[in-house]
């Protein structure tokens, strides 16, 4: 596996690729890999010709300095799970690298796509994630990009992103990987401590709660419920939950006459500011 850390020496090696007829993946990361990361360098793996592994803490998302300086850092630990999957290329830039004039950012609007959920809780952080994903896709120019349904306002965001720039890459979303208790795999549940990490599972169970009461109950009454079931376990800070359309993630009021929703929630549990979010089918 080549580990790259130049702006240039990636854009020289992946033209070079693309000359030769290759097809590259890539798998855009922040690191701290787990399961979930590890199935879509699988899949890229089976795909295309050159897998591509960013893995890169981006400052221009975090609307929270300390959540940026808390993020966990595990390069040398990446490093050895990625030389297990078919990993063709580490790309592991520093920030200066990515972003030589720091306060010389361009700026995104995606309307209302971005003024809920986690753009109306975190300021500012899709215009970064949409930065970031920018430079890597005209660095990496990718034939095709992974992303995991965990984060599925980030990739409803990116994919606006895609049309909107007319970049030719295909994004491709995979199911979100859980732990055996339901968690949702994150780079962030490696800062939750042994008390912490047995209460976090109930966000997944929160969902699942008011997914069983989709038909039966009006949708501010199962919201209530979500608030009302969190509320009780400790630890943990409910932050929004919503029930939303799957494409535009505006909230749905009245779920009568609807194909799909997608349940949407964000927490803090102890320190660390978690979401999960569930896909459901109204018609069986």
């Amino acid at each position: 596996m080549e580990i790259i850390k130049q702006v240039h020496a990636i854009r020289e090696r992946v033209q070079a690729l693309r000359c030769s007829g290759k097809t590259i993946g890539l798998v855009p990361t922040m690191g701290a890999l787990h399961q979930g990361h590890l199935q879509l360098l699988k899949a890229s793996a089976q795909e295309n010709d050159i897998t591509v592994c960013s893995i890169f803490v981006n400052p221009t998302q975090f609307n929270n300095p300390d959540d940026y300086k808390l993020y966990p850092r595990t390069l040398g630990e990446d490093t050895a799970l990625l030389e297990q999957v078919s990993c063709n290329i580490l790309f592991a830039p520093d920030p200066e690298e990515v972003y030589p004039q720091q306060h010389t950012l361009l700026q995104f609007s995606f309307g209302a796509l971005e003024a809920v959920m986690e753009g109306a809780h975190r300021p500012g952080h899709f215009n970064g994630v949409a930065t970031i994903v920018s430079k890597l896709f005209h660095l990496v120019q990718p034939h095709r990009a992974y992303f995991g349904q965990k984060d599925l306002q980030q990739v409803a965001i990116v994919r606006q992103l895609v049309q909107s720039l007319s970049f030719d890459v295909k994004l491709v979303c995979f199911p979100t990987v859980r732990e055996e208790d339901g968690l949702a795999m994150s780079s962030r549940n490696k800062r939750l401590d042994a008390a912490q990490r047995r209460a976090a599972p109930h966000l997944y169970m929160a969902l699942k709660k008011a997914e069983a009461q989709l038909q039966q109950r009006p949708v501010a009454a199962i919201k209530a419920g979500v608030a009302a079931y969190l509320g009780q376990v400790g630890g943990v800070e409910l932050e929004y939950f919503e029930v939303a359309d799957p494409a535009t993630l505006q909230p749905v009021a009245d779920v009568r006459g609807v194909r799909e929703v997608a349940l949407c929630l964000a927490a803090v549990v102890g320190p660390v500011r978690l979401i999960d979010n569930i896909l459901v089918n109204l018609n069986g």
